[in-house]
Formats: C-alpha cells, sequence, structure tokens
C-alpha cells in the first residue's frame, strides 16, 4: 500500500556538477532533498516514477552520468538513466535513503488505459512504500525559454498546480498528452 507520494521537479540543474560556479538551483535542491526526506522517513520502500520516451523498468544500480545532460566536460557520455530517474535517484542519495528502490518509466505520450495499468500496478506495492514521482510543467513560459513562449503554458500549468493542490487525480489524469508535448512537459504522463 502506498504511504506517502512525494513531487519533485526534473531539471538537469539538480545535478549540482551542472549547474557552475553560481549553482542556479541550491535552493531548488534543498527544498527538494528536504521534501524526499521527509516522505521517506519511515518507509519500507521507494518507487521512483518519471517519464521517459519508452516504459518499464530500470536496474536501481544503473548509473547516473550527468554528461548525458549538459557539460563541457571532454569525455564521452555512458549509458546511464534517464533525467527524471536519474535525477530522482540522486534527490534519494542526497536524502539518504538506504533502502529497497524501484525505478519505473512512464513513456511520454502514454494514454489512459496505460497509465490506468501503470497504477493498478503500483497500487500493489508492500505497505510503507513511498512514490517520488519526478513532474513538471511547461518549459515555453518565456521568450528566453527552451522553445519560446507559447500563452498556453500559463493555464496549462495553473491547471495542473490546481488538481495537485486539490488532489484531483482524474484532472491529471486527464491531462492532454499532445498538448502537453507542445507545451515541453516531460513527464506530464508521470503525473
Amino acid at each position: 500500500m502506498i504511504r506517502a507520494a512525494v513531487l519533485c521537479p526534473h531539471p538537469p540543474l539538480l545535478f549540482r556538477e551542472l549547474g557552475g560556479a553560481q549553482d542556479p538551483a541550491a535552493d531548488l535542491r534543498r527544498a527538494a532533498t528536504a521534501a524526499v526526506s521527509e516522505a521517506v522517513a519511515g518507509a519500507s520502500h521507494v518507487v521512483v516514477v518519471g517519464g521517459h520516451d519508452i516504459g518499464g523498468t530500470w536496474d536501481p544500480a544503473t548509473p547516473v552520468d550527468v554528461r548525458r545532460f549538459g557539460t563541457t566536460a571532454g569525455a564521452a557520455a555512458r549509458p546511464g538513466l534517464p533525467l527524471s530517474l536519474g535525477v530522482g535517484a540522486r534527490l534519494l542519495a542526497e536524502a539518504g535513503w538506504p533502502g529497497p528502490t524501484e525505478l519505473v518509466a512512464v513513456p511520454w505520450h502514454a494514454d489512459g488505459p496505460a497509465l490506468d495499468e501503470v497504477a493498478r500496478d503500483l497500487a500493489g506495492r508492500p505497505d510503507g512504500t513511498v512514490l517520488l514521482v519526478l513532474g513538471d510543467g511547461s518549459t515555453r513560459r518565456g521568450d528566453t525559454a527552451p522553445g519560446y513562449l507559447d500563452e498556453r503554458a500559463f493555464p496549462f500549468d495553473d491547471a495542473v498546480a490546481k488538481a495537485l493542490a486539490d488532489g484531483h487525480a482524474a484532472a491529471l489524469h486527464d491531462l492532454d498528452p499532445g498538448l502537453a508535448e507542445e507545451l515541453m512537459v516531460l513527464g506530464s504522463a508521470a503525473l
């Protein structure tokens, strides 16, 4: 049975080594780590859920290779976890979680029935399980944003925030995956 869930964003800058000398995400990283620490206190098991181009489970021993997400280092990137699961694994490590962990990727373009199947599967986890869900809003909220400005981003993000605040699972379930893709909302299916 799911004991608790925590939602965190997964920008690459949560990897400290990508932030440079000024560390633009220090406050966000501290807040995310604190939220994860609080959620996993007393947990028996953690399932990290994040969006990816394909679904399925990942081996928790798979490395997090931050070079895959933007670095100027000369070494070539190695295979590793996708961004959302990598950020989740890093947050768990920074929170000091020593227990059993599962990594579950939800396809970005998953439809309602596929999402229902993932939800049923997650509901069958052992008592004391905590979900660490990696999701985000639109990256198209300004003139300098990736993908530039899209005015539809604001009502989309507001609807997601309201659904999360109200605990309205049906509203999250019914997010338009096509619009989410256009607004560059990575991991909307994980929400």
